[in-house]
């Protein structure tokens, strides 16, 4: 795991998107152990399509 970002469909009031996303942090966490650890950035969104609650964008690093 390289690099996660996220966005985060909230109202423009909301300052937590970090609380957000650290479930799928954990996740990749629990999943991968120390590979998973990643860099992360997050940015709130007052619209997403199909009116998403979150988007997660992530870059993987294959090694064969």
């Amino acid at each position: 795991m390289v690099k996660v970002q996220g966005f985060v469909n909230a109202t423009p009031d909301y300052e937590e998107h970090h609380k957000v996303l650290n479930g799928f942090s954990d996740l990749m966490l629990d999943v991968f152990g120390d590979k998973g650890s990643h860099a992360r950035s997050v940015f709130g969104a007052v619209s997403l399509r199909d009116q998403l609650p979150i988007i997660v964008d992530s870059i993987f690093q294959v090694e064969e």
